[in-house]
């Protein structure tokens, strides 16, 4: 039994890449766990429940290796600070040849409260410099996108880098943990081809 398995898994991990899978956020302890790296948390969640890990070094940027709803999936969290994620994209979509729909990117939206979702399949950068670098680059703007909320500034006089790069209260952690299962739910339906099912679930 133990064997079938293994020569299943093995053989699953030589089947093409089915979809890219990108977490948004910048490298560094001094970045862990604030509102700009939800998209490493989201990674690091998948990769777990999936049980691997994100641990190698390519494309610039941190890899994981997953099977998700029977398909594999690469994991990335580019290593090149968020306003050159487009680097990281660019060279692992050239890579594996991926067009840009088979490749979902995760980020931190500041106009939707903590621990919301809005899922859509194409659309602007909405002024993320994260997403600004990956449209740019890969001159496309039709990317599966999940956004999750870390809430508005709490006054306008407060700067939005200071903003982004804070760290979440102990309510809003509670939040953030529910948005990364719901966040995992999400992209496990939109790698299974039922991207409309998972916006009507989880859309703000």
């Amino acid at each position: 039994m133990l064997k079938n398995l293994f020569v299943s898994i093995s053989s699953q991990k030589q089947e093409p890449i089915s979809y890219l899978i990108v977490g948004l956020g910048n490298p560094g302890i001094q970045y862990e766990h604030t509102r700009h790296n939800v998209g490493f948390i989201v990674m690091d969640y998948i990769a777990k429940q999936c049980g691997s890990q994100i641990n190698r070094m390519k494309y610039k940027g941190m890899l994981g290796d997953v099977i998700l709803n029977g398909k594999r999936v690469l994991l990335l969290k580019p290593m090149t600070y968020m306003n050159l994620s487009g680097d990281s994209v660019r060279d692992a979509m050239n890579f594996y040849k991926l067009t840009p729909e088979r490749v979902i990117v995760v980020y931190d939206d500041i106009s939707l409260q903590p621990g919301k979702l809005r899922i859509r399949l194409k659309g602007s950068h909405g002024g993320h410099n994260g997403m600004r670098s990956i449209i740019e680059q890969c001159d496309s703007e039709v990317f599966p996108r999940v956004k999750i909320g870390v809430g508005a500034k709490p006054n306008p006089s407060w700067d939005l880098a200071d903003w982004v790069l804070s760290k979440f209260s102990m309510e809003e952690q509670n939040e953030l943990e529910n948005a990364a299962v719901h966040a995992y739910e999400a992209i496990s339906l939109i790698v299974d081809d039922r991207a409309s099912e998972a916006m009507n679930k989880y859309n703000s």
